[in-house]
């Protein structure tokens, strides 16, 4: 069937095809050609095989390496208010299903083609809402999806107060789109705000620098293997590296840790850590300003025994495939040097953030490792993301962090 409107029509390659039906959302420019209609960018095109037969419809950009976007597969959408409307509410009725109530307040409401909002990632953080938009289509409609999000929160009882943009990304220029960052201006919103705002998690109360932290300001992702691993913590010494602003170190030294010691290179987000600590009454946990691999090495070096709980939380160590191989070697670096620190019976969490970085390869890596370091690895959990992250199987970017809990035997 050929859909009966009046959007640009492009027909797409069979391999595109084969793609769109197993339900990946993306056609890359080379993929597709112009049959009929003058596209703008950011508005909506119809897509159809070499034969005719209708695919989809979605945002188009000719700037983009991906040159339509899928939103919908339903010839009767119209893509008005109320079509993005319906979006934003089956993504939070989603959340509303899968998280406990007291984790509603601090999650990630939207997550781009998993909610079918491409391009678009929204955070929650207590009365704040910090959104990124990677995608012209989304850009152009944020009135429209900004405020539904506000109206169907308020209707389920949230206060926001404000909605910060982190469009400091440069993967923005390559939609067309220019970086920046800022607050969004709305009817009953406010916009000038301190840039900090306290949120709960696991129990425990951090600081989330919104306007300057990493990425929207605080990883959510890793919110229950935080937990996880926490379990495991009581009466332990534990190194936690790469901590950043310390959820992992203080979810463990609230379990009971006998002392935690958590590194990070930033100085700023350490600061940003014992403030966290200090608000939580938490004195069981110091920090130290170090390189990882380096603190590691000379760790190795002194065949250090003063630690049987390693927590590894790297950022992506690659964001392309043509650093995969590069990748590889520092996950495998830091993961050796660990479990040859690690006593017999002592416990390791490790975990990798990079998509590029399959399950696959990372448990080949880890095996690898563990084999160089003459230790078996016991498997207690393998987990993912949160569920506030959820992962579409039709869509592998969707699915990015692997983590591991291990005991050294």
């Amino acid at each position: 069937m050929k859909a009966q409107r009046n959007f640009p029509v492009f027909s797409v390659t069979e391999k595109a095809q084969r793609s769109l039906k197993t339900g990946h959302p993306w056609v890359y420019g080379e993929e597709a050609t112009l049959v009929s209609g003058t596209p703008e960018n950011g508005g909506i095109a119809d897509v159809v095989s070499r034969k005719g037969r209708w695919l989809g419809s979605g945002f188009i950009n000719d700037r983009s390496k991906i040159l339509i976007r899928i939103l919908s597969k339903n010839p009767n959408d119209t893509f008005d208010a109320a079509f993005f409307e319906r979006r934003v509410r089956y993504a939070l009725e989603y959340r509303r299903t899968v998280m406990d109530p007291e984790d509603f307040s601090c999650c990630r409401l939207i997550f781009g083609e998993s909610d079918g909002l491409p391009g678009l990632t929204v955070d929650r953080f207590s009365d704040v809402l910090v959104a990124q938009v990677l995608c012209l289509g989304i850009d152009q409609r944020k009135d429209v999806i900004f405020s539904s999000l506000l109206k169907i929160l308020r209707e389920q009882g949230a206060q926001i107060r404000a909605i910060y943009e982190r469009n400091d990304v440069s993967l923005r220029e390559k939609e067309g789109l220019s970086q920046g960052r800022g607050f969004y201006a709305l009817e009953g919103l406010e916009t000038d705000l301190p840039g900090h705002v306290e949120i709960c998690e696991n129990g425990l109360f951090f600081d989330v620098d919104y306007v300057n932290g990493q990425k929207t300001g605080y990883f959510l992702d890793q919110k229950y293997n935080r937990r996880a691993a926490a379990a495991l913590a009581k009466g332990r010494n534990v190194l936690d590296c790469f901590t950043h602003t310390g959820p992992f170190a203080l979810c463990a030294a609230a379990a009971g840790a006998k002392h935690v010691t958590a590194v990070d290179v930033s100085k700023t987000a350490l600061d940003e850590a014992q403030r966290n600590a200090e608000r939580n009454g938490l004195e069981n946990v110091s920090f130290l300003c170090a390189d990882v691999f380096d603190l590691l090495t000379e760790l190795a070096k002194k065949k250090s025994r003063e630690y049987d709980f390693i927590i590894l939380d790297p950022p992506a160590f690659t964001k392309s495939r043509s650093t995969e191989k590069s990748a590889y070697r520092g996950y495998k670096e830091i993961n050796l040097k660990a479990m040859k620190l690690l006593p017999r019976g002592g416990y390791l969490a490790t975990c990798s953030c990079s998509h590029f970085m399959s399950d696959g390869l990372f448990r080949k890596m880890l095996s690898e490792a563990a084999a160089d370091a003459g230790v078996s690895l016991r498997q207690i959990e393998a987990r993912q993301q949160a569920k506030d992250h959820p992962i579409l199987w039709n869509v592998p970017e969707t699915d990015y962090l692997k983590f591991y809990l291990f005991q050294i035997v």
